[in-house]
């Protein structure tokens, strides 16, 4: 890693710029414009996410505050813990340990900054870690590595079932830093019964990790908190997804980020049921008025993987401009009971605050139904998986074309991409495939990728 970039913690000139960019929501316009003068390397991420409104100002308050928590954690005696996006972070929140969720952090990095992502892409490749591992996982995890960060002092994902490159990611973190890990397994079906009895033992199993960490039981009347503010946040998320279905798309294209990212690290917390609220007031307002998100609707999207953010969230400011609507994407499938996409009761969790017991259950439960985890763990055409779970949404949003993006890393999808293209394609969907990297704009530079794009959606007839 270059020396230039040594200089600061990564964490904490992350909190900074957010601290900065607050200050821009209640300018002037005139002062608004000058100062994005001074932000060359985020401006147009930064113009995108306040322009947003009040949700754009919501994501940015809570990204201070989630940066400053981490940062401050050791200070006030709290416990930070290195997870994975496909592990709820709802039981950490209840032991009042922060979470620490290196895909989230990754994106944010990638959104708002160009210099240093490749140093940091890179540190783990110097220091002996394979350069074919998945970027959602390295980008936030070099400037732990190089000790420019919060180091934090457990960790905590899911295991290779579910995605072998992030869980080597967190392994090899584990092994490098000396700090001790927990992994939850899943085994190949999730809704029979011995399966989620499976579920529920290394669920217990965790808890017990926790405690030992921690050295304190879990606080009863914090976790029934969490549990009853999943109920409200799972009740609101139904309703977005439920909005997604309309025609034009109300949400902007930004919503879906700000939706995965902030169920990613602040589920079961007041902050994210906050963000909802906000998202959601402004996209039924959008659907009373039958206007669109993205202002004028031309395409309706469905990402079957994953979204690109870099640098600067191009391709997301790219989707807007040319009237291409976020309908579906599967880092927002969460699978709780009543969402629309359920094609079987089986499928979704919900949250039984009956007793304790049965709140450790459906946490167990909501963990197994968190994005790959669910339907990118084996066959993707197995039932209620990749291709199941694709097709059953597709009916009911209707996309006029389908994306898939992702990392080079990620070998669960491009073991079956192709696969799925085909299949997809005999459904009668045009479905396009990047070869670029979502983090990594050195693998294909996100200009070739929305060059290569528009020609596909203009060859297809998607968009004139």
């Amino acid at each position: 890693m270059r020396e230039v970039f040594k200089e600061y913690d990564f964490d904490w000139r992350l909190g900074s710029l957010a601290r900065k960019a607050l200050g821009l929501s209640n300018a002037t316009q005139k002062e608004y414009q000058y100062s994005l003068n001074y932000a060359p390397s985020y401006r147009d991420a930064l113009d995108e996410i306040i322009r947003t409104g009040e949700p754009g100002v919501l994501m940015v308050t809570f990204i201070r505050d989630y940066i400053e928590e981490i940062v401050n954690a050791h200070a006030h005696g709290k416990k930070v813990a290195l997870v994975t996006f496909n592990f709820s972070p709802a039981i950490l929140h209840a032991f009042d340990i922060v979470p620490f969720c290196l895909e989230a952090m990754t994106t944010f990095y990638t959104a708002v900054w160009k210099q240093g992502i490749s140093d940091c892409l890179d540190f783990g490749c110097e220091k002996g870690f394979t350069e074919t591992s998945c970027t959602g996982q390295r980008l936030a995890l070099g400037p732990i590595l190089a000790g420019l960060g919060v180091k934090p002092d457990m960790i905590l994902y899911s295991t290779a079932g579910v995605c072998d490159s992030n869980a080597v990611s967190y392994a090899f973190a584990s092994s490098y830093l000396g700090i001790p890990q927990c992994n939850i397994n899943y085994p190949p079906t999730l809704t029979d019964e011995r399966a989620a009895e499976y579920h529920r033992a290394d669920f217990r199993n965790m808890v017990a990790f926790l405690e030992e960490q921690t050295g304190r039981k879990m606080d009863m009347d914090r976790l029934r908190e969490v549990a009853d503010e999943i109920v409200i946040q799972d009740k609101m998320f139904n309703e977005l997804q439920d909005l997604q279905q309309i025609i034009p798309c109300p949400m902007p294209p930004l919503y879906a980020m700000m939706n995965f990212a902030f169920r990613m690290i602040y589920l079961g917390s007041k902050q994210y049921t906050t963000l909802l609220e906000s998202m959601l007031r402004i996209a039924k307002a959008n659907a009373a008025k039958g206007i669109a998100g993205v202002g004028e609707e031309k395409v309706r999207a469905f990402f079957f993987y994953i979204d690109h953010f870099c640098p600067n969230i191009k391709w997301i400011i790219w989707n807007r401009k040319q009237g291409i609507s976020n309908v579906a994407a599967f880092l927002n499938d969460f699978w709780p009971k009543g969402n629309p996409f359920l094609k079987h009761p089986e499928e979704g969790y919900e949250m039984d605050l009956s007793s304790y017991d049965k709140i450790i259950d459906s946490l167990a439960l909501q963990t197994s139904r968190f994005p790959m985890v669910k339907n990118i763990r084996g066959p993707y055409d197995a039932p209620m998986m990749w291709l199941d779970d694709t097709l059953s949404m597709a009916r009911i949003v209707k996309p006029d074309v389908l994306f898939y993006i992702g990392t080079m890393g990620c070998r669960n999808t491009w073991s079956n991409v192709k696969l799925m293209v085909r299949d997809l394609e005999k459904a009668g969907y045009p479905t396009f495939v990047s070869y670029g990297d979502s983090f990594d704009n050195r693998v294909d530079p996100v200009d070739n990728l929305i060059g290569k794009c528009s020609e596909f959606l203009k060859i297809r007839g998607v968009l004139q």
